[in-house]
């Protein structure tokens, strides 16, 4: 459940970022995100969302060092037989996204809420500059489309598997589950990654 919440959030946070691709010099982007931190509602969903980053990641380090735990001994051709990539690699997977969430929180969310932003000619803080900033470097850049493809393997795996977890296991609804995950697996971290890419052509 904790994943799946988390998989609300990226479609909404996604949507949201698109508008750093509009061309309107981070306006729509900049009002965007000051609603984001100035909406109660929003505000108590984020405080939520938090919860669930940390309740997610606790929960798959423990299911990862308890599936360690279990296996007492290596499979014969030295990998799990029938099993993805994802699946094998969940935790490392995991690590990986943790570690992104914990740059990106202190470049971005750390810097709207506490860092010295100027402001806009709307008089919104203007993240937008920011954000740009960030991805005109090549490291971060680098860094964030890596992060992306540990998320689309996450996600590859992890949304499926949430559906069985919670029993819904059919014959009939198991292909569409499936297709309908991996078609959010691609196409989700691929629209994120949509936004550093062009935004760095754009600065060369």
């Amino acid at each position: 459940m904790s994943g799946l919440f988390l998989c609300s959030f990226l479609v909404v946070h996604m949507a949201g970022n698109m508008q750093l691709l509009l061309g309107d010099g981070g306006l729509a982007f900049n009002e965007y995100a000051y609603s984001m931190t100035h909406n109660p509602l929003i505000k108590t969903t984020s405080y939520l969302l938090y919860f669930g980053i940390l309740l997610h990641a606790v929960q798959g380090l423990i299911l990862a060092w308890a599936n360690r735990g279990a296996r007492k001994s290596k499979y014969a051709s030295g990998s799990s037989a029938g099993s993805s990539f994802a699946s094998r690699n969940m935790g490392i997977l995991g690590s990986i996204l943790l570690l992104f969430i914990v740059v990106h929180m202190k470049t971005f969310w750390f810097e709207m809420h506490w860092g010295s932003i100027p402001v806009d000619k709307n008089n919104f803080k203007d993240l937008y500059t920011v954000v740009v900033t960030a991805f005109t470097n090549p490291l971060y850049v680098v860094f964030y489309l890596i992060s992306l493809a540990a998320l689309a393997f996450h996600l590859f795996h992890g949304f499926q598997s949430a559906f069985q977890t919670l029993g819904i296991n059919h014959s009939k609804y198991t292909p569409i589950i499936k297709i309908v995950g991996q078609v959010f697996a691609i196409l989700v971290p691929a629209l994120f990654a949509l936004q550093p890419i062009v935004i760095f052509i754009k600065n060369l």
